[in-house]
């Protein structure tokens, strides 16, 4: 591992800006079309979350109060694109009830929470695991919380800084301990490395290509994972 890991982190980052420029991600137009994405998008490309929100919109039903009234079937219609469709109308269906329970159906009820009192309570809902309760606060929420996902443990983990057992929350600590306390360095961190996973450090991973090759461990031989 280097000897300054922050620093490191910080190099990374850079880098990957200058590779990739603004990434403005997440996608979405309203805090809740973001939190409806951080759902839908468990297990699916976000091309088919795309496709599932495009129906909500058609229907003009992208609204707390109009899926919290939604009958769960036809819900589940709409987001069939999204895969698991009825499985998560149950987990969107959850999260309203949740929202409606404990803040009235206000959103920005919901975000003056203290950010780890809320983080508690969004994991308590059934169907929303670290990740995207980490997604829905630094996303729609723009609370300072670093979102891990498992390109996050294959990049780092390749280039020596992680090796790849950790837990969730130690990976989220690991960064957020090494990394400027920024809301929108957070933001755009995660979304290079989601690029980087994508494009770059696959399975089979291609690193010729890659521009955080540089940082690479020297005579390091990367395996398949």
């Amino acid at each position: 591992m280097p000897k300054n890991v922050a620093k490191t982190l910080i190099a990374m980052h850079r880098r990957l800006d200058k590779h990739f420029g603004p990434l403005h991600w997440w996608p979405g137009e309203t805090q809740f079309e973001i939190i409806v994405g951080a759902i839908l998008t468990q297990n699916t490309a976000w091309t088919n979350v795309e496709k599932a929100i495009a129906n909500i919109k058609a229907a003009g039903a992208l609204s707390p109060e109009a899926l919290h009234r939604m009958p769960p079937a036809r819900l589940a219609g709409m987001i069939r694109p999204s895969g698991y469709f009825n499985i998560k109308a149950k987990r969107l269906k959850s999260f309203l009830d949740f929202l409606f329970r404990e803040y009235g159906g206000i959103l920005d009820r919901m975000f003056r929470e203290r950010p780890g009192a809320l983080r508690e309570k969004l994991l308590a809902v059934n169907g929303i695991g670290p990740e995207t309760a980490d997604s829905i606060l630094l996303y729609a929420g723009r609370i300072m919380t670093f979102v891990v996902d498992a390109y996050t443990k294959r990049i780092f983990s390749r280039h020596g800084l992680l090796t790849g057992k950790e837990k969730y929350d130690e990976v989220k600590q690991f960064f957020e301990a090494n990394l400027p306390r920024k809301t929108q360095l957070y933001n755009e961190y995660h979304a290079q490395i989601v690029n980087i996973g994508k494009l770059f450090c696959r399975r089979v991973p291609r690193c010729a290509a890659c521009p955080l090759r540089p940082f690479l461990p020297k005579k390091s031989a990367i395996r398949a994972i």
